[in-house]
């Protein structure tokens, strides 16, 4: 499933936004802030972003500029209960990639998200790549010279925010935000049984890169030429939810 964020703080028109949305085959997760959205929208990778104009904390269009001064260019759909003209070109201006004035019928929104969803991404989105491996999002593809490996959407998901960070460590919050977001029930070690099945994938590409632990911290990729590869576990840990 693909998966949007919806900044709403109506919960009952959040809460029919995201049935309507889920019928489409279409995962959300829920922000009801600025605050939250911020939070949320810095460490997932949504296909897109629907945010309410008006939220207790701040404007969604001040909100949506900040975005896209830092780079965010997930599309977005812009939900305001103001119909002027000078209004919705407000938003266009302040980087929304489409406008739906309340009350709406959910199969027209519905409709719009997967228009955005549709999208072709930049060519710098469609392969990532660290060391001697790439990932091909479109593909759900690993490969490493000629060898090629399938990824399940968790690991997809792990994979592009590792290769991302090129090097550096992830935390476990940020991965398991990245492949099951907010709203799945994960049990306390998804994340590392997922770990698990990749670095197995990573032994069957006859890759050189290695996903190591970094006790206490998280995950990050690692290089043939990089010190601490030795001793790296490559079976699932016990540990806490949430450290």
């Amino acid at each position: 499933m693909s998966r949007v964020a919806l900044i709403e703080d109506h919960q009952r028109l959040a809460a029919m936004v995201r049935q309507a949305l889920l019928g489409a085959g279409i995962e959300t997760d829920l922000f009801s802030t600025v605050s939250e959205a911020s939070y949320g929208v810095s460490r997932g990778d949504y296909a897109v972003l629907i945010i309410d104009r008006g939220l207790p904390d701040g404007d969604g269009l001040t909100f949506l500029r900040a975005l896209r001064e830092a780079g965010q260019m997930t599309p977005c759909l812009m939900l305001t209960a103001r119909d002027a003209l000078h209004d919705r070109v407000d938003g266009l201006e302040s980087g929304a990639d489409d406008y739906v004035t309340k009350p709406f019928a959910m199969s027209e929104l519905v409709a719009r998200v997967r228009t955005l969803m549709r999208r072709p991404p930049t060519l710098a989105e469609l392969v990532v790549s660290f060391a001697d491996i790439t990932v091909d999002p479109q593909q759900r593809a690993m490969r490493c010279g000629a060898e090629t490996v399938t990824l399940a959407q968790a690991e997809l998901q792990i994979m592009l925010c590792l290769v991302k960070a090129a090097g550096r460590t992830v935390r476990h919050a940020v991965l398991e935000h990245a492949a099951w977001g907010l709203g799945e029930a994960v049990t306390p070690n998804a994340l590392e049984v997922t770990v698990h099945r990749l670095r197995k994938k990573l032994t069957a590409l006859g890759a050189a890169t290695r996903l190591a632990n970094i006790r206490g911290a998280g995950f990050a990729l690692q290089a043939a030429h990089e010190n601490g590869l030795d001793g790296v576990p490559d079976r699932p840990l016990s540990r806490k939810r949430g450290v």
